[in-house]
């Protein structure tokens, strides 16, 4: 297998700058849809940079899951600066990798890999990027009971952060795999204590005790169509935020806003881990406003 840079010409801003070439990516499934390559390319322009960010789709690319370790030699042998990962390798990722940041240790989740020295460094950036973007768009919500969906790479960052930074009193997890929820709950027990999260097999009837609602899940992107959970769990009384953001306004969302709920979009946290990538991969402080200025213009192209 040879990884090779695709872009589209149309949505690529001008390289036109003379700083330093730098080469990122983003390692993932069914990912054609993401805003990430024009959000970094963008703002490597506006610093100067030659800034190229190549989208690595496993399922456009026909490529299996155990092609992952031939793909990050690949891209490192070509001498990219980093790759972003998303789903379904934010936790597979991490066996392959030399060292892990203490936030990456912690979550158990890598969505940035910085390649430095012939050595790869795994960080999380998602953490920090859906706390910020929480604290911006639900600032003064009710954080006693959330219910959060999905307990994979994003949910432990949004877990993680919900029960961290954001200061919920307690979190109830569910998730299709039963696994999965339990081996996050423990991860949090360790780590906030155990009398602060909780899982249910029944996400409507967790639902009704709680003050907001959390999608970490991939329902509701293009490709997991539908709801989260029963459309007669979400009420007018809840917060509700989803990470998911190609599309922008999900299912959940559209029918959580008609109902009066306070709403969060996915594209707050892909801004801001969008922006601390940029960080890791180039050494450089990205434009927070700058970014979803590009971001939003990105959205209004298609």
């Amino acid at each position: 297998m040879s990884p090779m840079i695709q872009r589209d010409a149309s949505q690529a801003p001008d390289p036109g700058g003379t700083g330093p070439q730098v080469l990122a990516g983003l390692l993932g499934r069914g990912i054609q849809e993401s805003r990430t390559p024009w959000m970094q390319e963008q703002e490597g322009v506006a610093q100067g940079l030659r800034f190229t960010y190549a989208l690595f789709d496993f399922t456009e690319r026909g490529w299996t899951d155990a092609e992952l370790p031939q793909a990050l030699d690949a891209v490192q042998r070509l001498g990219f600066s980093g790759v972003n990962v998303t789903l379904p390798f934010k936790q597979a990722v991490i066996p392959l990798l030399d060292e892990l940041s203490t936030g990456a240790r912690a979550i158990g989740a890598v969505n940035t890999i910085a390649f430095a020295h012939g050595r790869r460094i795994g960080h999380n950036t998602d953490v920090t990027g859906f706390a910020a973007s929480f604290e911006q768009g639900l600032s003064g919500a009710a954080r006693r009971l959330v219910l959060q969906l999905g307990c994979g790479g994003a949910g432990a960052a949004t877990a993680h952060a919900l029960l961290g930074s954001l200061g919920a009193e307690r979190l109830i997890l569910c998730d299709p795999d039963p696994e999965r929820a339990t081996a996050l709950a423990g991860q949090l027990a360790v780590q906030f204590g155990s009398g602060c999260v909780d899982i249910s097999s029944d996400p409507a009837a967790a639902a009704l005790a709680a003050d907001g609602i959390v999608n970490a899940s991939p329902v509701g992107m293009a490709k997991f169509p539908g709801l989260p959970l029963p459309a007669d769990a979400i009420l007018p009384r809840h917060w509700v935020a989803d990470i998911v953001y190609f599309p922008l306004e999900t299912a959940f969302l559209a029918l959580a806003r008609a109902r009066g709920c306070r709403v969060l979009d996915g594209s707050g946290m892909a801004v801001r881990q969008a922006t601390e990538s940029f960080r890791i991969f180039t050494g450089l402080e990205a434009d927070v406003d700058r970014v979803m200025a590009s971001f939003t213009a990105f959205r209004a192209r298609i």
